[in-house]
């Protein structure tokens, strides 16, 4: 019994000078890691960071975390960050958001992102660099607003990442809101009429990227990881009498530039349009060349009020059949 009670409190010692040691690490990594980013030029700074949790789990609490990239001018600001991990495997991180407004900047503009009880789990590959594996992010109800009024809030947030396999750059994604609102801001620019519905019906998406490098630690330190191919399994928004569905499947060159399909179920095209020419973007004079055009191809899927079509999209534009129909957009992530 003598012996059992010594070997317990050996072993104790021991788990509880790891737990120290490895406590001290992770704030000598944190506090290299901001003075690193200081020095390429970064603001990078933080009021306090606390680590508790001994002896099965590290809890630290990161107060007034600042960042600031100068190659894309973002920056992000706010009160706090909570982040606890079991003390057997650090990479199983989960990180708590602030209930208070979490600011970001960049040179065209400010916002403010405000979240109820957001919480993000990360698993992370071992090894120093963090390759991530799978994230899944949860809210209750949430709000981004401008300084020009509010723009766009929901009931709860979900969005889960998955890599596809081990060490590759591919990653599922499954986003979805409930009751998705676009604020006082994107209904002034659309010019939505007063009696349209506050809120999305549905908001929801599934679709699958590869990246020209995996998610890991240089997302933050050197660049973000870009495109080079999506699947879209599934877009799907109903606003109002409006529906939307979609999907694609593209290829992405090193410009952002994309290729393929683009397949497209619009519901309500009639009021698509009404709401386009109202925010300016459909000029009224090309309104019924677009109608006769939109009109054939409703004709053509036997129900007037609805539009089935595949797209291409090919040599920086989209096309229907052999008809160019504007610019396709650049998918490159800042």
């Amino acid at each position: 019994m003598r012996r059992v009670i010594w070997a317990a409190l050996v072993l104790a010692l021991i788990w509880g000078g790891w737990w120290i040691w490895a406590a001290q690490a992770a704030r000598q990594a944190t506090e290299q890691w901001f003075a690193d980013r200081r020095a390429e030029g970064w603001q990078a700074d933080f009021a306090a960071l606390d680590i508790s949790g001994f002896p099965l789990r590290f809890d630290a609490m990161m107060t007034l975390p600042a960042l600031a990239d100068p190659e894309t001018g973002v920056a992000v600001t706010t009160s706090g960050v909570a982040f606890s991990a079991p003390a057997w495997w650090p990479g199983d991180v989960t990180v708590r958001l602030p209930q208070d407004p979490i600011t970001f900047a960049s040179p065209e503009s400010r916002a403010a992102l405000d979240m109820d009880q957001a919480v993000a789990h990360l698993r992370l590959k071992p090894g120093s660099a963090l390759d991530l594996e799978a994230a899944q992010v949860t809210s209750g109800a949430w709000s981004l607003s401008a300084p020009m009024g509010d723009v766009l809030s929901a009931a709860d947030l979900n969005v889960a990442v998955q890599q596809v396999a081990a060490g590759q750059a591919s990653y599922t994604v499954a986003l979805s809101a409930a009751g998705l609102q676009p604020g006082t801001v994107p209904r002034a620019a659309l010019r939505v009429p007063t009696n349209w519905p506050l809120t999305f019906d549905k908001f929801a998406l599934d679709m699958q990227v590869a990246f020209d490098r995996v998610w890991d630690r240089r997302a933050i330190e050197v660049a973000r990881p870009q495109p080079r191919s999506l699947r879209i399994d599934l877009a799907e928004a109903a606003w109002g009498d409006l529906q939307l569905r979609a999907a694609a499947d593209l290829t992405i060159d090193a410009q952002g530039t994309p290729e393929g399909t683009l397949s497209l179920q619009a519901r309500n095209w009639q009021e698509m349009l009404t709401l386009a020419e109202a925010a300016g973007v459909l000029p009224p004079a090309v309104r019924p060349q677009a109608e006769s055009v939109l009109s054939a191809l409703a004709q053509a899927t036997g129900d007037p009020r609805s539009i089935d079509v595949d797209l291409t999209l090919r040599n920086g534009l989209i096309l229907l059949g052999f008809v160019p129909l504007g610019q396709a957009p650049q998918l490159v992530l800042r």
